[in-house]
C-alpha cells in the first residue's frame, strides 16, 4: 500500500528556514519520482520541486530556485525539502506526491497518483 507522510512544517519568520520531510512506503525511490507541491489559501496547488529517484533529476520552480533544496535519502525512503530564506508568499500547505514526471519540468502523473495529508508552513513576523 502506497503511503506518503509529510512532516516538518511550522511557523517561521521571514528569512528563516524549515526542513520538510516526506516518508514514502509501498514503493521504492529507486524507481519513482516525488514532487513537493504547495497550496496557499484561496489558490490552486502548485508544484514547487521534484526529484526523480531513478536518475537523480531535479527540478525547481522559479519562485523557489536558489532558496529550496530537494534531496532523497533512499535508505530511509525519505525525500527532504530544505527551505531557506523563506518569504511570506511561501506560506501554504505542502504536500508530497508520487509519481510525477521530471522532464523539462515537473508534471503530475495522468494515471494513479498518491499524496499525503500535508504539512502547514506559515511564514510571518
Amino acid at each position: 500500500q502506497v503511503q506518503l507522510v509529510e512532516s516538518g512544517g511550522g511557523l517561521v519568520q521571514p528569512g528563516g528556514s524549515l526542513r520538510l520531510s516526506c516518508e514514502a512506503s509501498g514503493f521504492s525511490l529507486d524507481y519513482y519520482a516525488i514532487g513537493w507541491f504547495r497550496q496557499a489559501p484561496g489558490k490552486e496547488r502548485e508544484v514547487v520541486s521534484c526529484i526523480d529517484g531513478s536518475d537523480g533529476s531535479l527540478w525547481y520552480s522559479d519562485s523557489v530556485k536558489g532558496r529550496f533544496t530537494i534531496s532523497a535519502d533512499k535508505a530511509k525512503s525519505t525525500v527532504n525539502l530544505q527551505m531557506d530564506s523563506l518569504k511570506p508568499e511561501d506560506t501554504g500547505v505542502y504536500y508530497c506526491e508520487s509519481p510525477v514526471v521530471v522532464t523539462h519540468g515537473c508534471f503530475r502523473n495522468h494515471g494513479p497518483r498518491y499524496w499525503g495529508e500535508g504539512t502547514t508552513v506559515t511564514v510571518s513576523s
